[in-house]
């Protein structure tokens, strides 16, 4: 069920969208009734609405300035971490694939995977010589999509690891239970490997998978993949909604040590991708 809504054209950094708000908002922590000593907690919404200007900008967190949202910067860096131990982010964007679900329908026809390698200057947890960096450090973001390119699982890994490793996860812990009926599975070289092949089979897909040319081995003539010219592998929405993740620059380059905060911040990407997703279509 498609929208007539006009999809805002420039994102506001210092206001949450409205929708999104009222999506989330049952996912935070309520405040407390009952007035404690001391001073008052952070408002919820200030809160949220701060660590959303961390995440588009890729600034500090000592850079936000208490005026602007009325929280302290080490508040906001606190709440994240707390929030995304409690789990509520990961709550967050499961919630958002259910709405989109209600409001578009996943479409389980087609779904891709692929990963994405990023700059990660500070280390820290799950992270490597990036092999497309001259083995700088880096991070790989895994992202398992639908055929509209909405996000359905996620996975972060070091930069110099196989993406076949991930795989398993990423399809066995989707936000959503999968269905039975018919479903194709698109991805490029890097998953050609017969462990692969054997787990999406029990996992019963219809695989779209690139052959990958091993040492010795003829070229074989297109197309290389049985069915590829009447089931044409549609990998491009998952470049597409990796495009839309890296506008927000914390995820562009990752500045945080520990893995669990990044993660946290891009599952807020991917509820805010699959909000205007089911709104706007």
């Amino acid at each position: 069920m498609a929208s007539s809504s006009t999809k805002p054209a420039n994102v506001d950094y210092f206001r949450i969208p409205r929708p999104l708000w009222r999506q989330i908002k049952r996912h935070l922590p309520k405040l407390p009734t009952q007035r404690r000593p001391g001073r008052p907690p952070a408002d919820r919404r200030a809160v949220i609405t701060g660590i959303w200007y961390v995440l588009w900008t890729g600034c500090q967190w000592k850079a936000v300035h208490h005026s602007w949202f009325g929280v302290a910067s080490s508040v906001l860096h606190a709440r994240l971490q707390q929030w995304q131990r409690e789990g509520r982010f990961a709550a967050i964007m499961t919630a958002l694939v259910r709405f989109y679900h209600r409001r578009q329908r996943i479409l389980w026809t087609w779904q891709a995977l692929d990963a994405r390698n990023g700059a990660a200057p500070l280390g820290g947890e799950a992270t490597g010589k990036n092999p497309t960096d001259r083995a700088k450090k880096g991070t790989k973001l895994h992202l398992l999509v639908d055929g509209r390119g909405a996000p359905l699982s996620l996975g972060v890994s070091a930069a110099n690891q196989g993406e076949t490793g991930a795989l398993k996860t990423m399809v066995l812990e989707m936000a959503v239970r999968r269905p039975t009926r018919e479903q194709h599975f698109c991805g490029d070289r890097g998953y050609d490997a017969k462990a692969v092949h054997e787990f999406l089979l029990q996992a019963n897909y219809i695989l779209h998978i690139k052959h990958r040319r091993r040492r010795g081995e003829p070229s074989a003539p297109e197309p290389d993949i049985p069915g590829e010219a009447q089931y044409p592998a549609r990998r491009w929405v998952v470049e597409r909604t990796f495009s839309w993740l890296v506008k927000r620059r914390s995820i562009r380059t990752r500045w945080c040590k520990k893995v669990a905060n990044w993660l946290a911040l891009v599952q807020f990407a991917c509820a805010h991708i699959l909000c205007d997703m089911a709104i706007y279509g």
